[in-house]
């Protein structure tokens, strides 16, 4: 995965008080995706790898958040729609998508993105807390600031609700046992 021009893999770009108040600070790593103009993360110790988007087979039963389901080496994962939960427009996934497979503590799930733009490393006190925002993030762990914009860091552990937790996972059973 290539970084994009947007998206810096050092921190020589942040202000030197910041740097400097920084330097014995833990550094972390995300991964940037694109939708429409937008840009996302993910932490890179949740994402297991990218991959082309392939067909999606719908999944009867799941929550709308839930596209449907592939077969990823043996494994059957759910397909997640970001840009529902996201409120962007709706459009049909193309071969020039991509797929990005990450696991919570629960699963391991699929993303669908426009485009993966590359690794962001940051000092970890560089993420403002979205609880800090005064709204409820919800998915949303926290902003990152790069120079030409903000990039939203997504918390998967929470990008379910428990209503929508319990009825995949009816429908991921209810799949499973038609398949016997």
């Amino acid at each position: 995965m290539r970084a994009s021009t947007h998206v810096r893999t050092a921190s020589d770009d942040l202000p030197p008080e910041t740097a400097a108040s920084t330097a014995l600070s833990e550094t972390t790593r995300w991964v940037v995706f694109r939708l429409d103009t937008g840009r996302y993360a993910l932490p890179l110790t949740a994402v297991e790898r990218i991959v082309r988007a392939v067909y999606v087979t719908p999944l009867a039963l799941a929550p709308d958040i839930v596209l449907g389901a592939i077969d990823v080496a043996g494994r059957v994962l759910p397909v997640f729609n970001i840009r529902r939960r996201l409120r962007l427009p709706e459009r049909v996934i193309e071969p020039r998508d991509h797929f990005l497979i990450a696991r919570t503590a629960q699963r391991t799930v699929v993303l669908v993105i426009d485009s993966a733009q590359g690794i962001l490393e940051r000092p970890s006190v560089a993420m403002i807390d979205a609880k800090s925002m005064g709204s409820n993030p919800g998915h949303i762990q926290g902003v990152i600031q790069i120079p030409d914009g903000l990039v939203l860091i997504h918390d998967l552990e929470h990008f379910l609700t428990p209503d929508e937790a319990r009825a995949l996972d009816e429908a991921m059973n209810q799949r499973g046992s038609h398949a016997r």
